[in-house]
């Protein structure tokens, strides 16, 4: 039986955007549309960022690998904008009947009923959750740890590895210059934001089998 792999849908939405003003609330979709289409770019993939009416969005991977990179540089160029607002983060992964017409506006499948089910079942306070086709014990505890992690992320944290997420192959020489800072500064943020803790987290979801014999193709 031919294998066919899955897609990973991320639907969020703003985090206390009834107290914001309106004015911070367009910043922060356009620091997300912004770190949405880089990452898309960087990576190679069509995200079809969507905005929902009020504080929602939502956005495809056709590679479910990279759906904690993508989580955590959201999160990360969040951050480093420094709008003080965050978003929480659902992640549904499966098979798509249909990525929509010129948005995810009038998109349907499995993910994407996962990926909104589960935003809506999400925990006081939670920032991540992931759910769905191929998703074990082991990548959810991963996703657990990250937020801990990115929770901690200051904003000249968050800036370096948010380019670190992006330019895989920039050298902490190259980040400095771009931030207009010292090699060792960035080498401090990096090490501080925990990237020796968490850069084996990535590869290992990226290399993880998220299809099964019986899936449809996204």
């Amino acid at each position: 039986m031919t294998t066919h792999v899955p897609c990973a849908v991320l639907t969020g939405d703003l985090i206390k955007s009834r107290h914001s003003k309106t004015a911070a609330i367009e910043q922060t979709f356009s620091i997300l549309h912004n770190a949405a289409h880089q990452f898309g770019w960087a990576w190679d993939q069509d995200v079809r960022f969507t905005r929902y009416r009020g504080d929602g969005w939502q956005i495809v991977l056709t590679n479910p690998g990279l759906l904690l990179d993508a989580a955590l540089y959201i999160i990360a160029s969040l951050k480093a904008g420094q709008t003080n607002i965050a978003t929480r983060i659902s992640i549904g992964v499966g098979a798509v009947e249909t990525l929509g017409t010129s948005d995810l506006t009038d998109a349907t499948g499995p993910a994407f009923f996962v990926s909104g089910d589960q935003l809506n079942a999400m925990k006081r306070g939670r920032m991540l959750a992931l759910a769905g086709q191929g998703v074990a014990a082991e990548q959810t505890a991963i996703l657990d740890l990250a937020e801990w992690t990115a929770s901690g992320w200051t904003a000249s944290q968050a800036e370096a590895i948010a380019i670190h997420l992006v330019e895989k192959f920039l050298r902490h020489e190259d980040i400095a210059e771009r931030l207009g800072v010292t090699r060792q500064a960035v080498q401090n943020r990096l090490a501080g934001a925990g990237l020796s803790y968490f850069d084996n987290a990535l590869y290992a979801m990226r290399n993880h089998t998220f299809h099964t014999d019986d899936a449809a193709e996204c």
